[in-house]
């Protein structure tokens, strides 16, 4: 049984489908909306586009250009380096499982299922688990996968407070808000996220709209270019051949690798593309301590140059901001609360002592998702992790998993075997693991896993995943 059926999910169950020949198999998709599209290639009234080129963005590391091919179908002019709609993606994803059930195995069969599970219950020394679902009922696996997608933001001070729907938005991605003429508004974040929501929102009002934008920093992600992409695994391999890592040290050698970038006509795009490659041996060799500082002082400047935009919409943005309708600030919301019909925002600027106040006629939460699995509300993960069949990342980045995403089980110290998470919270353990080009490979390797005959011997090595201080 998969548990979710956005893009991880639905990868999975898509090599399933294609490695299936001989043992009977039945995949069990469980989702609570559409099989393959997920919060992120939902069909939406905006043109959202993807962040990615078309060219980079395969389901299938075996066939790179599988989505521009399927693209091209409908877009005959489309190119490798064009940034396409996200409900386009969708599409494929879609087109996709369908052409693999359709080829797949008469011994394979695959059913979906719209519904939430809450819990999932592994009676004593039995292989089998029951997985409970909100409207009652219960169902029978061999094995889960967890494919949850990304957590809700974490809220800003005072938000609890704020039950007015209509003018505080805790998740923008349910019910993307229309500006209103006059309206000024807040996004707590300054990520993709409110880029999306800024351009989205400015262009459905007939009037104008004042958008103030707060984050820690105050950045806001640096746009793509045409960059070439480095497969050369020997590129950038000295980052992991020091005996000692440390977070200062790889930032003299990330800027040593942009200087012979640009001294080569190259770009620095290009080093970051390098860096992914070898993110998952580098964090896993850093030092407790180094991870915390990377977390603490780093952190905010790898995403905006690694998480970009397509340069229409970084364009885009800029001419906002220019234009007085986008002030970015970097600081603290400290506090929100209703004053008649608008919100009074306290906040403070950074490296000022004295508090602000900002008064707008609505709060929409652009935080980005809260990895740490201390503050969740779902009742999966929570009922998991008080059942000892979850662990959270002592560092607040998602799941403790083993080899190809196993949980880990808190009471024996190993893993369990036939509970297994693929998505963005295995960054705790690979940091980079939110795009298409890493999740494809996890979905393909946890996939082998789960057909090959040597499954339980493999299940039982130990994890992968350790701190080191």
């Amino acid at each position: 049984m998969i548990v979710g059926a956005g893009f991880s999910g639905t990868v999975v169950a898509i090599n399933l489908l294609r490695l299936t020949r001989e043992r009977p198999l039945r995949v069990v998709l469980v989702d609570r909306a559409q099989t393959a599209r997920g919060v992120a290639y939902a069909k939406r009234p905006y043109p959202y586009l993807l962040n990615v080129p078309a060219g980079r963005m395969s389901a299938t590391s075996g066939d790179p250009l599988e989505f521009l091919a399927f693209a091209q179908r409908r877009l005959p002019h489309a190119t490798s380096d064009d940034f396409l709609p996200r409900e386009l993606y969708g599409d494929y994803l879609e087109s996709s499982l369908a052409l693999a059930e359709l080829a797949s195995s008469p011994h394979a069969q695959l059913d979906r299922i719209r519904g939430a599970v809450i819990a999932i219950e592994k009676p004593h020394r039995s292989l089998v688990q029951h997985v409970h679902m909100a409207d009652g009922r219960s169902l029978s696996a061999d094995t889960v996968v967890l494919a949850l997608g990304n957590p809700p933001p974490a809220s800003p001070p005072g938000a609890a407070a704020m039950r007015d729907p209509a003018r505080y938005v805790a998740d923008p991605w349910k019910a993307p808000p229309a500006f209103r003429a006059g309206e000024t508004v807040l996004i707590a974040g300054t990520g993709l996220t409110m880029t999306d929501i800024a351009l989205a929102g400015n262009e459905g009002a007939k009037g104008k709209v004042v958008i103030h934008a707060i984050s820690r920093h105050g950045l806001v992600p640096l746009p793509q270019t045409s960059f070439r992409q480095i497969h050369d695994e020997r590129a950038g391999a000295g980052l992991v051949q020091s005996d000692s890592l440390s977070i200062r040290q790889l930032f003299r050698s990330f800027r040593a690798l942009s200087e012979s970038a640009a001294l080569g006509d190259g770009d620095w795009r290009e080093v970051i593309g390098i860096l992914r490659s070898h993110a998952p041996t580098i964090w896993q060799r850093l030092p407790v301590r180094e991870r915390r500082r990377f977390l603490r002082h780093a952190r905010c400047y790898w995403d905006v140059h690694r998480h970009r935009l397509p340069e229409g919409t970084w364009t885009a943005i800029d001419t906002l901001r220019r234009m007085r309708k986008l002030h970015i600030h970097a600081g603290r919301i400290s506090g929100l609360e209703l004053a008649g019909k608008q919100v009074r925002v306290s906040w403070r600027a950074r490296g000022e002592e004295r508090p602000r106040t900002l008064l707008v006629d609505r709060v929409i939460n652009c935080m980005g998702p809260d990895y740490d699995l201390r503050h969740t509300q779902d009742r999966l993960l929570r009922s998991l992790m008080a059942q000892g069949m979850a662990v959270p990342d002592p560092l607040g980045l998602g799941l403790v998993t083993g080899e190809c995403g196993a949980l880990m089980d808190a009471r024996g110290g190993g893993v369990l075997g036939n509970i297994y998470y693929i998505g963005p919270m295995l960054r705790a353990s690979h940091w980079e693991t939110t795009a298409v080009q890493e999740l494809r490979v996890h979905a393909e390797q946890l996939a082998c896993q789960l057909v090959s005959p040597n499954r339980a011997a493999r299940a039982r090595q130990p994890a992968v995943y350790a701190l080191r201080d």
